[in-house]
């Protein structure tokens, strides 16, 4: 079989298939999987554009990688065969632990898992499926390789992951201040005593790609509708684990049937590989289904709350720099008990508040390294002529509070961060 193939890619155009092996493993149900989990979760709600899927990305951060280690070679970069198949894969794997509707029902479906696990246990399963040919991928993946450029080309704030999201996303959503100039960064690349760098000429692309990270956070990531969405979808699931707990026969697929009738934590989940195994058979489309169906089940607050999910009926969410207090939470809640004729232990499934927090630039862990024409090296924030960089590091914390839209605006003449944020 010719598995010298091609995909036509549409953010970078055509991209190269590396190697047979990486043939194999694209091709495997794990990773063919991840065609059917949209990246942005419910994001196209805001944005109707957004149903590009985890396959997509992992395919494009590969691509990217690619790039990478023809840069640094061509900078004499010692990189041997082995080490650029490994990251490469290291790269196509990163996000193959992702559930449906990606972070939006991380800990959800299993408590206390989050996809990184489930990546790090899936990378372990293929491994010994294919005898040991992943072991230095995984090597880098755990960031226990001695080189460790290879590791943040993987994982770091200026890795393939986050410059293909960025650039996807912004592409997908249109909206524009997320794009950023990922080949002259990735041109810019450079080694130094191990470490990932960036030369001076590159720094002006790193700080618009600091910026469009930021940017995109706030209007597209954390958009206040795409939060309301997610958080409906959230407790959606947990009324139906509820539900099925009580002994309640819902629809679903037999794979959200095995995680919706059994109780399934992070101790369990590893004591026993068959969860891992069903785990593989859930997307996006297993909840979609469960979704159209659980709209016409006889639970007043499992059936309300699909019905508007899939009628795009979401709840007001608003957001401002300051908590609400406890007597604003407690008008509203007492509002949409009367309103829907809930009891006080249903209320939760309806009023919810969340803090939000992001900072563009974390300057203590991985930070961005920039080598001036002399070799000398220091922090982004230290090099950069851009007085706000150091901003971009401090943790913007913003509250959130959501509820129906049936009971009109009880918040009213408080302090809103925005409306329309």
């Amino acid at each position: 079989m010719n598995k010298k193939k091609i995909i036509n890619d549409p953010v970078y155009g055509f991209v190269t298939i590396p190697s047979a092996f990486i043939f194999d493993l694209i091709q495997h149900p794990y990773l063919q999987r991840l065609r059917f989990i949209k990246q942005v979760s419910m994001t196209h709600l805001v944005y109707p554009g957004a149903l590009h899927t985890r396959f997509q990305h992992v395919v494009g951060a590969m691509h990217l990688m690619s790039l990478a280690m023809d840069t640094l070679r061509h900078k004499n970069v010692p990189i041997s065969s082995k080490e650029e198949e490994a990251v490469l894969i290291a790269i196509l794997l990163h996000d193959i632990g992702h559930g449906p509707f990606s972070h939006s029902l991380e800990h959800t479906l299993i408590e206390g898992v989050s996809h990184e696990m489930l990546s790090s246990l899936l990378m372990d399963k293929l491994n010994h499926e294919f005898a040991g040919r992943l072991s230095l991928a995984i090597t880098i993946f755990n960031d226990q390789y001695p080189r460790k450029f290879f590791h943040q080309l993987v994982s770091s704030q200026l890795d393939m992951d986050r410059m293909d999201y960025l650039n996807r996303d912004s592409f997908f959503t249109g909206v524009s201040e997320g794009v950023i100039s990922f080949d002259r960064i990735i041109t810019m690349l450079n080694v130094e005593q191990g470490e990932l760098v960036v030369e001076a000429k590159g720094i002006y692309s790193v700080e618009k790609f600091l910026i469009a990270r930021r940017l995109m956070y706030w209007q597209v990531y954390l958009h206040k509708t795409v939060i309301s969405a997610e958080q409906i979808l959230i407790k959606i699931l947990y009324r139906a684990k509820e539900l099925a707990v009580q002994g309640k026969n819902l629809f679903a697929t037999r794979a959200l049937n095995h995680f919706l009738k059994n109780k399934i934590n992070h101790h369990n989940f590893l004591e026993d590989p068959g969860h891992l195994e069903w785990f593989t058979r859930l997307d996006d489309t297993d909840i979609l289904s469960a979704l159209k169906e659980w709209v016409h089940e006889e639970d007043k607050i499992l059936s309300t709350l699909c019905r508007k999910l899939m009628n795009r009926d979401l709840l007001r969410t608003e957001l401002r720099n300051t908590p609400f207090l406890e007597t604003e939470v407690a008008l509203v809640r007492e509002k949409v008990k009367t309103h829907f004729d809930l009891e006080d232990h249903e209320i939760d499934y309806f009023v919810y508040t969340q803090v939000i927090q992001n900072s563009a630039y974390d300057i203590q862990h991985n930070n961005i390294k920039i080598i001036n024409n002399r070799g000398y090296v220091q922090d982004i924030t230290e090099a950069s002529d851009v007085s706000n960089l150091e901003a971009l590091a401090k943790r913007v914390v913003k509250f959130a509070i959501s509820y129906p839209k049936e009971i009109g605006h009880p918040l009213d003449g408080g302090n809103n961060f925005s409306k329309n944020n």
